[in-house]
């Protein structure tokens, strides 16, 4: 599935091709504090069908609870999103209820 966004702000804008089968949520201690949310939301695309289309990214090494390092890009103008869930008039009948989402205690 190809997709195209931006950044809140629209510094940042990219499209890339991408496996809606492999959307994941990640429930860490990290990503809570990444988002300032319960969880955050990830959309895998392989690296040769990403294109950075405007804006340079703003980038930090991260290492994991298992020492793992990655690299997390943001935008440096409007970074982290906000601390509550808004719009949910808009949200996809499926993203107000996770419960039914297959999980796993460890990444």
């Amino acid at each position: 599935m190809k997709v195209n966004g931006s950044c809140h702000c629209g510094q940042i804008a990219y499209e890339a091709d991408v496996d809606p089968e492999r959307v994941g949520v990640c429930n860490c201690t990290h990503c809570q504090v990444l988002t300032r949310s319960a969880f955050r939301v990830s959309v895998p695309a392989a690296a040769q069908t990403f294109r950075l289309l405007t804006g340079h990214p703003k980038i930090y090494i991260k290492t994991a609870e298992s020492g793992n390092r990655r690299a997390h890009a943001f935008c440096p103008d409007c970074g982290t999103p906000p601390a509550r869930k808004i719009w949910c008039r808009s949200a996809l009948p499926w993203s107000m209820d996770l419960t039914q989402v297959s999980r796993t205690d460890q990444g």
